[in-house]
């Protein structure tokens, strides 16, 4: 296999690291590697397949001799190097939502939409991570009747929101133990043994940033332009794997049988789905490894046509960096 001239763009924050990882656990053919960041992380040093890479900053030039570059840095940053990346003649792969819902910006999720990415003009859109992890958990349902709409609930892991996420969480833990106070910087509440019905601003009707995306990403990514999803994103006292309550309805009912079989086959997936043996997916089954695990899959009482599915996967690999590096696979 050819080698690759690749940059990580954002290489030192918590997705970009990931990134790193996975490219070494893929044995994804690496020529030329770059990492690139703010002025702040330039000359650090961050160690890949033996050697260790010099952190480079992030700037037009930098893109040059670049085959592909992988983003992991933020809408801003991502728009602002977008052109530069073009010009140099490498494919961007951007895990920001900067370029999601641009019409000529292909939006891939590779186990349900790879013939998508063959559309790029120079860059492909790695969706959002609740959205990834649902429509891989749910999108073999289309192969028996179309899905036309879901409601949805998030259960999204402290890391989500970033390093700081984790680091937040424990401290309040540990204060808490001591009967201390801890300040809440990354959170707008107490995460631990809580959870914060809100992620992302609100829009006009009531619903945040985040729960509108996997409406708007779902029917990009599974072709479904009138698909209508109704969400609900909270944040709970997890680490790390994100975990959705989802009923999915359909046009023409599927029975649980038929649901329990076509997940089970579908790429990404693991069938975790066994209530008397206490088997479904959890968040620490499914952190650090990369397929969504689906369960509790049952009828749903209020609509024939309807099933109700539980499903987890980690936000981090699966989510964002897996993804990322799996459309550089199709490419």
């Amino acid at each position: 296999m050819k080698l690759k001239n690749v940059a990580i763009l954002g290489a030192t924050g918590a997705v970009g690291r990931e990134m790193l990882k996975i490219l070494e656990e893929r044995n994804f053919p690496v020529g030329e590697l770059k990492l690139l960041a703010s002025a702040r992380s330039v000359g650090k040093k961050i160690p890949f397949k033996g050697r260790e890479i010099t952190v480079e900053l992030a700037e037009a030039k930098a893109f040059e001799g670049m085959d592909l570059v992988l983003g992991a840095a933020s809408n801003a940053i991502a728009k602002e190097m977008a052109p530069a990346i073009v010009q140099a003649g490498a494919v961007f792969v951007d895990n920001s939502s900067a370029f999601r819902m641009d019409p000529k910006v292909p939006l891939i999720v590779p186990e349900v939409n790879p013939e998508d990415a063959k559309k790029h003009q120079g860059i492909i859109a790695n969706p959002n991570c609740s959205t990834i992890i649902t429509v891989t958990a749910v999108n073999a349902l289309n192969s028996i009747s179309p899905i036309r709409s879901m409601v949805a609930s998030t259960y999204q892991a402290v890391s989500g929101a970033g390093a700081g996420g984790p680091i937040e969480l424990a401290g309040e833990v540990e204060a808490l133990a001591r009967g201390e106070r801890y300040e809440n910087t990354v959170f707008p509440y107490q995460i631990a043994y809580n959870v914060i019905p809100q992620i992302g601003g609100a829009d006009e009707e009531g619903y945040t940033t985040e729960e509108m995306k996997m409406q708007n990403e779902g029917r990009k990514i599974m072709h479904l332009p009138e698909l209508r999803v109704n969400c609900t994103c909270v944040r709970v006292p997890v680490v790390r794997s994100h975990s959705i309550s989802v009923t999915v309805r359909t046009e023409k009912p599927i029975s649980v049988e038929e649901a329990r079989a076509v997940i089970a086959a579908a790429p990404g997936c693991r069938l975790a789905d066994d209530l008397d043996g206490k088997v479904y997916p959890m968040p620490l089954d499914t952190t650090d490894q990369d397929l969504v695990f689906v369960g509790r899959i049952r009828k749903d009482l209020t609509d024939e046509n309807g099933l109700a599915i539980w499903c987890c996967g980690d936000q981090v690999r699966k989510g964002a960096a897996t993804n990322a590096i799996q459309i550089a696979e199709l490419l």
